[in-house]
């Protein structure tokens, strides 16, 4: 996508992923908590139950997944629901 802008509203799911790829924040307008977004979450690794560091990689998605930062804290490896990938009320900012 690679756009230069600072921040894009009501947009598709589909174009709120473009941008995330390209380091956006984004978010729906009718979210409850205004803090809230999701994320491109990189370099992911975990400790595994012998307290080894694992570093995540897949091979067709790499060491990244979505993240959702909420008023809770953070959920790695968030999912959209059905009302969230058809929605057009989507915000991109940096």
């Amino acid at each position: 996508m690679s756009m230069d802008v600072k921040e894009a509203c009501n947009i598709s799911f589909g174009k709120a992923i473009g941008f995330v790829k390209d380091g956006y924040k984004i978010q729906r307008k009718g979210w409850n908590g205004k803090e809230q977004y999701v994320e491109l979450a990189t370099c992911l690794s975990y400790k595994n139950a012998a307290g080894e560091i694992i570093n995540a990689e897949h091979l067709d998605v790499g060491s990244q997944a979505l993240a959702f930062v909420g008023t809770s804290g953070v959920q790695v490896g968030w999912l959209a629901s059905q009302s969230d990938m058809l929605a057009n009320d989507w915000r991109a900012f940096k």
